[in-house]
């Protein structure tokens, strides 16, 4: 179990230095998320003793909340006063969301459409 948390903790810290270094858009968990699963791909499996690991971290997830129910807590006052402001913020950003998703996927839908119509791999 301490080398599964070892390799955890090294892949997000390589993930870090990484974006950090690089100046990627990317968040460094994310990037470290990446060379776990590049890794764990070339590597062709899990291995028992990082699944086990991993479904304890996953089992007690629910305490990663409890730090952001606090902080709702604490700024309560702020939302009550700002809640207008908040609120068109989440559907403005939602809606914003759905429509370049959307537009993303026609556009790689028809690149798609055209590699595969043009003989392409």
């Amino acid at each position: 179990m301490i080398g599964s948390l070892a390799l955890l903790l090294g892949c997000l810290t390589l993930g870090e230095v990484l974006a950090r270094v690089t100046g990627l858009p990317v968040p460094g968990a994310i990037t470290g998320m990446g060379l776990l699963l590049a890794g764990l791909a070339l590597r062709g499996s899990i291995g028992t003793s990082l699944e086990v690991t991993a479904k304890g971290l996953l089992a007690h997830l629910a305490l990663l909340l409890v730090p952001g129910g606090a902080g709702i807590v604490l700024h309560l006052a702020r939302l009550q006063a700002e809640w207008f402001a908040i609120l068109m913020a989440l559907l403005v950003s939602t809606v914003l969301t759905l429509v370049v998703t959307a537009a993303t996927f026609r556009i790689v839908a028809r690149l798609l459409k055209q590699d595969l119509a043009g003989g392409g791999a």
